[in-house]
């Protein structure tokens, strides 16, 4: 007998049915896992697949199923930190199901991200997930009747192949901000992401919340918007220090800002936290080996992965799917601690030292 090897590119699935003993239609439904046959039936096709190398081909499968075993799953920048989480547990999730994940990226314009969307719709993926996405809800109804589509990081209306999760931002980040309150902070500035970002406005409502509750007065020359990069959160810091010298903590509506910041404080002479203190809000896994510790808001970005792979899935099968805005905890580690009496940034980096 000739090396299988040799063949294994070319081997046909008649030649499979042949060297096992049954028929083609057989060793068909036991790939397709809807076979009923015998033990020795089926031990036989698997040993001939093994034997050859036998691969199917996947293009004419996907044409007499009409499915790709395909997932589009749609970011905003698929090389940034946050998104890395979420991305691993879409792909493990939907390693089990036999479905592949196809990542693009739309770098936060949604004109991008529409034609990002036609795109895997043209090549006939079985469904999306949308991370973040921007376009409107009319646009994502639509989109959803020429496959089901899940959406992370929104609130939308009910749809029979579209489904949201939706991530509390708005406590989280008033948890946040009541956290720097009782640790008897008072000027406590906000460094905003993008203000069509709907997370920024989220949390900056969540933040405006807190200092209401606790009876402090907003000022406006304590919020500053950045772009939710590391870049941002160092000019931001920068901007701070001329328009809120008496700020005492800095609230940055994303870690990567939180990091930014950090190395101004750094550059500046101040140190976290005992002349500011700094909270993030993600809980990249990098974050807690800042130094010191970055104080945070968890989202269990992981976990939310896992839960949009399998909310495409039962989409994909026609079941009803309902999730619940996900629970975000605070972190609180060593870049925060009670206000110290004198307000830091009027003092020299000679005298903070000294």
């Amino acid at each position: 007998m000739s090396d299988p090897t040799s063949r294994s590119s070319n081997v046909t699935l008649e030649e499979i049915a042949r060297a096992a003993g049954v028929s083609p239609s057989t060793v068909s439904r036991i790939l397709n896992g809807t076979a009923r046959v015998s033990d020795a039936k089926q031990q036989a096709v698997e040993k001939a697949i093994a034997e050859f190398h036998y691969q199917p081909n996947v293009l004419a499968r996907s044409l007499a199923s009409g499915r790709t075993n395909t997932i589009g799953v749609l970011t905003q920048a698929i090389a940034s930190p946050f998104y890395g989480e979420w991305l691993r547990g879409i792909e493990d999730t939907l390693l089990d199901p036999g479905l592949t994940p196809l990542f693009v990226s739309s770098h936060w314009s949604p004109a991008e991200e529409a034609a990002r969307l036609e795109q895997l719709l043209a090549r006939r993926v079985d469904g999306v997930i949308i991370l973040h996405g921007q376009i409107s809800e009319e646009l994502l109804v639509r989109y959803s009747a020429r496959a089901p589509l899940v959406v992370l990081g929104r609130s939308l209306e009910p749809h029979p192949s579209l489904a949201c999760l939706p991530i509390d931002n708005e406590t989280g980040a008033r948890d946040a901000t009541a956290h720097l309150i009782g640790l008897g902070h008072r000027d406590i500035a906000f460094v905003a992401g993008p203000p069509d970002h709907g997370d920024s406005t989220e949390r900056f409502v969540g933040y405006q919340a807190a200092l209401a509750a606790a009876g402090i007065a907003f000022d406006e020359s304590l919020v500053v918007e950045a772009d939710f990069t590391e870049a941002g959160g160092f000019r931001a810091m920068e901007r701070l220090f001329e328009t809120a010298p008496q700020l005492t903590a800095v609230f940055c509506s994303n870690d990567q800002m939180a990091y930014g910041a950090r190395l101004a404080l750094y550059r500046r002479g101040l140190r976290v936290p005992e002349d500011i203190s700094l909270v993030g809000f993600d809980d990249l896994p990098t974050s807690i080996y800042m130094t010191p510790p970055l104080t945070t808001v968890r989202q269990p970005t992981y976990e939310i992965g896992c839960l949009a792979a399998r909310a495409v899935v039962q989409l994909i099968r026609g079941e009803t799917v309902t999730m619940d805005p996900v629970p975000l905890t605070l972190e609180i580690r060593e870049t925060t601690q009670r206000r110290n009496a004198v307000d830091t940034l009027d003092r020299t980096p000679d005298e903070i030292a000294g």
